[in-house]
């Protein structure tokens, strides 16, 4: 990847990143908003220490670890990527309630449209404030939108320090198991 400057990531503040979605997708990922690393490539989870793909990877969704640039890639094993919130940040935590809210919105209105099997949103804080739930715990979710189940995830960023990839992994291993099971 190439090196993005400071002047590059802040370029990228509030930029828009194209969902990567088609048809018949057993899993749509949702992350909380894209970072500006993941603005600035354009690739979701693109923020080197985010172990969103090793743990892709090591959860059995995918047969190799790929690289953020081979998104593209993911729906021909029935996964995509979206997130709550469009529009880039440093940090989640410059996100308002009411983007979290509308975001929530927004994002029901796009599974209804993509039905999905399972919508995997990645990070049990996101997931609260967008569907305003908040006894919400990592693991499968009662919500369905439409057809489609809800599994929460923890959030792969490196600065959810208390889940390791290896943790991580067994719980996206189970979505891999329920997803495979249909």
């Amino acid at each position: 990847m190439t090196r993005l400057t400071p002047a590059d990531l802040e370029a990228a503040r509030d930029r828009l990143v194209p969902d990567v979605v088609g048809d018949g997708l057993k899993v749509l990922f949702c992350g909380i908003n894209p970072g500006l690393t993941t603005a600035a490539t354009g690739h979701h989870f693109a923020r080197p220490g985010n172990r969103f793909w090793p743990v892709l990877h090591l959860s059995g969704f995918t047969p190799r670890l790929m690289k953020p640039s081979e998104q593209g890639e993911l729906p021909s094993y029935g996964l995509g990527i979206t997130n709550v919130v469009a529009r880039a940040t440093a940090r989640a935590d410059e996100l308002s309630a009411e983007e979290y809210r509308e975001g929530g919105r927004l994002l029901s209105a796009k599974v209804e449209r993509l039905r999905p099997g399972w919508l995997a949103v990645v990070g049990v804080t996101a997931y609260r404030a967008a569907f305003e739930d908040r006894k919400a715990a990592i693991g499968p979710q009662k919500r369905t939108i439409g057809d489609t189940r809800v599994w929460v995830l923890p959030n792969p960023s490196g600065l959810n320090a208390h889940w390791t990839a290896a943790t991580m992994a067994e719980e996206f291993g189970q979505l891999r198991v329920a997803a495979a099971e249909g």
